[in-house]
């Protein structure tokens, strides 16, 4: 399993995490992040990706 860490003071809500990894990543109803804490390993390329597109640099894998 893949752990992930959002930095929710540093997040800006542009979404772009959204785009790389729909699946761990959505924005609600009031346009802000919500995210899985905890995805399969499958997922990794996506959630590189998000990491790699956040603006805020705000999206990190715990180890």
């Amino acid at each position: 399993m893949i752990k992930i860490d959002v930095d929710m003071a540093v997040c800006q809500h542009y979404g772009q995490c959204v785009f790389e990894a729909p699946t761990v990543f959505t924005l609600n109803a009031d346009d802000k992040l919500e995210y899985l804490a905890s995805v399969d390993d499958s997922l990794l390329a996506e959630v590189e990706s998000a990491i790699d597109v956040c603006p805020m640099q705000a999206i990190r894998i715990v180890e």
